[in-house]
């Protein structure tokens, strides 16, 4: 991923993984890998386990501890009543973003960009 790429993927992880878990639950390594599955190939684990702390710390999500083959329990995320709000504004946000770039590329796409000679 590109510079910029990564720039936009901070300000929209949250909702991304919001909406990965609206799906089901998930432990953190299962949501980086759902996350790659999704062409997110850059993204570090440490990245998501920051950002599930912050959002286990907001509220947005219940927590179980459930027994592992392999060392400690793991933690598995569901979201809640107050993250599925917290999704909902997320997507009217993104479909409002997304609407105003897409209007701004159309105008765009038929402007052809010359350099001075």
């Amino acid at each position: 991923m590109g510079k910029q790429m990564t720039e936009m993927l901070k300000g929209t992880l949250e909702g991304i993984v919001l909406a990965i878990l609206a799906g089901q639950p998930a432990y953190g390594y299962d949501i980086t890998a759902r996350l790659r599955e999704q062409g997110f190939t850059d993204i570090a684990e440490g990245t998501v386990y920051a950002l599930l702390v912050r959002i286990e710390q907001r509220g947005y999500v219940d927590v179980e501890k459930v027994p592992s083959e392999k060392g400690p329990p793991r933690k598995v995320y569901s979201l809640n009543a107050q993250g599925g709000e917290v999704l909902d504004e997320f997507w009217k946000s993104w479909s409002f973003l997304a609407g105003r770039i897409e209007q701004l590329h159309d105008r765009n796409d038929h402007t052809h960009y010359e350099r001075e000679k």
